[in-house]
């Protein structure tokens, strides 16, 4: 059965992650058991100093290596291993043949979801497409759906301002300095590729001159100010589109397993999404930046910037925190065109633990 299981990891290994790092390593323990060895960014990356954007993407791959195992006819049950660290999750998972089990139509999406930061087209989402999305993450999660002309602009006025903080921050820098794969404008196999990032060729220009050091960003971002990737990579963007999404959980989530129940059904939800021929950017800083403000975490060594973090709190609130269910994931989401950039994954024999 490890043919069987490196089969499903060829598939699985598309599953989504933060800016493509896949923080995930795999080991074949038996015929019929995967150990996942996870792991945060908490150390390195501003966004996700709780670790739970990570846990997201556990949930994503746990997901998928499910759907996966449909093709071959098999369950997979995953269960987090006691005493790991909270930063390197364990997860154990065990296949089993199953004739109940029916090979899941995700499957042939499972390799071609992507992300679009790019406009896409404002067709409204029909009922049908919004009916069965929703069913997807039944019965412990609902979606609320921004789609007015005045909500969408409400959702890229928030983004828009979200990203003036996250574009002049020192520590994000660091991260988005490590994630762009400038030499692999199109596919890129552990980064985002340049060519993905949804700016115009001048655009694109600047930032990879400015990137080179903090220092360099600084000066262009007091002599230019932020307004242009801001409104090609936010503003525009989040007009261009059917929607905005926010998945919410019925509960708080408040343990690692949690998160990673979100991430399971954020992936059903994204790869029904691609089967409908919608495509989907992830807008995750206002949930991140207002979770950091409500909570007291220290994100920046820069005070001004914390103070803006609370005033968009506030922002973030009205829109999105208007009812008693727990947002845990937001995105917009439209009708095409495919992007002409995109991530890939790094080759399988990479990602198997050594």
């Amino acid at each position: 059965m490890s043919t069987q299981i490196e089969q499903i990891l060829e598939l699985a290994r598309w599953a989504p992650s933060g800016d493509n790092m896949q923080t995930w390593r795999f080991e074949i323990v038996a015929p019929d058991h995967l150990a996942v060895h996870a792991y945060d960014t908490r150390d390195h990356c501003v966004y996700d100093l709780d670790g739970h954007p990570s846990q997201i993407a556990f949930g994503t791959l746990l997901e998928t290596i499910a759907i996966a195992a449909s093709g071959q006819g098999l369950r997979a049950d995953a269960q987090r291993r006691a005493g790991e660290r909270e930063t390197h999750p364990v997860f154990d998972v065990r296949f089993a043949a199953d004739p109940g089990v029916a090979r899941s139509p995700l499957i042939d999406v499972i390799d071609k979801r992507t992300v679009q930061r790019r406009p896409m087209r404002t067709t409204p989402l029909t009922a049908e497409h919004k009916r069965v999305l929703a069913s997807t993450v039944a019965p412990d999660y609902s979606l609320t759906w921004l789609e007015t002309r005045d909500q969408k602009w409400q959702a890229a006025r928030l983004m828009f301002n979200n990203a003036r903080l996250r574009l002049t921050m020192p520590e994000a820098f660091e991260t988005h300095r490590s994630i762009i794969d400038w030499e692999n404008r199109r596919h890129s196999p552990d980064k985002v590729p340049a060519g993905a990032l949804g700016v115009d060729t001048m655009t694109l220009h600047l930032m990879k001159w400015a990137m080179v050091s903090w220092r360099r960003m600084a000066t262009v971002n007091t002599l230019m100010g932020t307004w242009a990737p801001r409104l090609q990579m936010d503003l525009a963007p989040g007009l261009a589109c059917a929607a905005h999404f926010v998945l919410k959980a019925h509960r708080a989530p408040q343990s690692i397993d949690d998160y990673v129940a979100a991430g399971r059904a954020l992936q059903r939800f994204w790869l029904t999404m691609t089967t409908l021929g919608l495509y989907m950017q992830p807008e995750m800083t206002p949930l991140i930046f207002s979770k950091y403000a409500r909570e007291g975490t220290r994100f920046t060594a820069e005070p001004k910037l914390e103070a803006a973090a609370r005033a968009l709190q506030g922002q973030t609130e009205a829109l999105i925190f208007n009812d008693d269910l727990f947002p845990v994931y937001m995105g917009r989401l439209g009708y095409g065109p495919a992007p002409d950039a995109r991530s890939v994954r790094r080759p399988l024999a990479e990602l198997m633990k050594r």
